[in-house]
C-alpha cells in the first residue's frame, strides 16, 4: 500500500492470505501516528486516523476485500463511520472473513445467531441485506470474471482524482454514484442507495477525495 509518509513504521496483520489486493490490516500503536501531518479534518480518533492515512482513497481490486466494504457501508446506514470501524473486527469474524461464498449460504437461523451478537450493528434488515448482497455479489462475479471488473467499469478503470480544498465542497453522491446504484439495485443489491455507493467509492479508492492540503493527496506530494 503506498501512502503518505515512508518513514512510518506500521505493523502489518495480514487478514486474507492472498496479499495486500486481499486486505492487510494495517496496526499502527499510537506512538506510530505522527500528529504533525496534514489531514482532512473528518478522523477524530485513533482508530479513525490510521484508516484515514491508510485506506481511505486508497485503490482496491481484489473482490473479498470489496466485499468487506460493501457490507460495512451498508451496515453504516444512518449510523457514523466511527461506530463500524469500531465494530470491523467483529464483523470480520461473524461474517466468515467477508468470504462471499460462505456469508451467501447464511439461513434464517444464522441471520437470528448475529442478531444476538452484541459485536454488530443489530438489525435485521441490514443483516438480511447482507446475505442478498453476497448472494448477488456472486452472480457479479460469474457474468464478469470478477466484481473488481464490474465496479472499476463505473469510472473506467480508473480513480477519480478530486482537488476539493474544503470539506463542505466533497460532494455526498454524483452522477457516477447514481448510475452504480441503479444498476447494483437492478441485480438485487440493497443497501445500495447513491450515497452508499458514493461512500463505498470512496474507501475502495475509485474516487480520491482528500483535501489537496491533505498528506494522502497526490497535488500535496508533488508539492514536497
Amino acid at each position: 500500500m503506498t501512502v503518505g509518509n515512508p518513514r512510518r513504521s506500521a505493523k502489518l496483520q495480514k487478514l486474507h492470505p492472498e496479499g495486500r489486493g486481499a486486505g492487510i490490516m494495517i496496526k499502527l500503536s499510537l506512538p506510530e501516528m505522527n500528529s504533525h501531518l496534514p489531514r482532512c479534518p473528518w478522523p477524530s480518533n485513533d482508530l479513525a486516523i490510521v484508516y484515514h492515512d491508510h485506506e481511505w482513497g486508497t485503490p482496491v481490486h481484489d473482490d473479498r476485500w470489496l466485499f468487506e466494504f460493501l457490507i460495512l457501508e451498508g451496515a453504516q446506514a444512518g449510523l457514523s463511520w466511527d461506530t463500524v470501524l469500531v465494530k470491523r473486527e467483529n464483523y470480520r469474524k461473524a461474517f466468515a472473513g467477508f468470504d462471499a461464498a460462505r456469508v451467501a449460504r447464511f439461513d434464517q437461523r444464522k441471520i437470528t445467531s448475529l442478531l444476538r451478537n452484541e459485536g454488530l450493528i443489530r438489525n435485521r434488515l441490514k443483516m438480511a441485506s447482507a446475505v442478498q448482497n453476497a448472494r448477488a455479489f456472486l452472480a457479479v462475479q460469474k457474468e464478469f470474471g470478477s466484481f473488481d471488473r464490474y465496479i472499476w467499469s463505473f469510472v473506467d478503470g480508473y480513480p477519480i482524482v478530486n482537488r476539493w480544498s474544503k470539506r463542505g465542497q466533497v460532494p455526498a453522491k454524483t452522477e457516477v454514484s447514481d448510475a452504480m446504484s441503479k444498476d447494483m439495485k437492478k441485480r438485487g443489491f440493497n443497501f445500495v442507495g447513491s450515497t452508499i455507493c458514493y461512500a463505498f467509492m470512496q474507501a475502495t479508492g475509485m474516487v480520491n477525495d482528500h483535501l489537496t492540503t491533505c498528506f494522502r493527496h497526490p497535488d500535496y506530494k508533488t508539492r514536497r
